[in-house]
């Protein structure tokens, strides 16, 4: 009895690598939804230590994430485009606009209650 396996490299590479995007996407998608879901949107100013508060709805709206193909990572956070660089004062504590903010951060403490459950989105993931 004779037996031949082939292996082509080229397109298990090919599969891993849709199959890792797809699993970044899904992990883009949760992250977001996670710091949407600590957000709350309330006319006062949340406490420092804490995420911030959002008055009309616009920080939930400004977070987003991207997928970058060439470098296989995803990138989550508020856009600058419509929030602008406020977020950067919130999350690390400065100043913005002459106004001093307390720490208030939102993304990082947001990864770290996501990451227990990040590794299963890449379950079954290549085909």
């Amino acid at each position: 009895m004779k037996v031949r396996i082939e292996f082509d490299e080229s397109r298990i590479l090919i599969a891993v690598q849709r199959g890792n995007i797809t699993a970044l996407r899904r992990a883009g998608a949760y992250v977001r939804k996670a710091a949407r879901n600590r957000v709350t949107q309330s006319a006062n100013a949340s406490s420092p230590g804490s995420p911030p508060n959002t008055r009309q709805g616009l920080l939930k709206r400004s977070l987003l994430f991207g997928v970058e193909r060439q470098r296989q990572s995803v990138v989550v956070g508020p856009a600058e485009k419509f929030i602008g660089t406020a977020m950067k004062a919130h999350e690390f504590g400065g100043t913005y606009r002459k106004r001093r903010y307390p720490k208030r951060p939102l993304m990082g403490p947001t990864l770290q209650a996501t990451a227990p459950k990040l590794p299963a989105l890449w379950d079954k993931s290549v085909k």
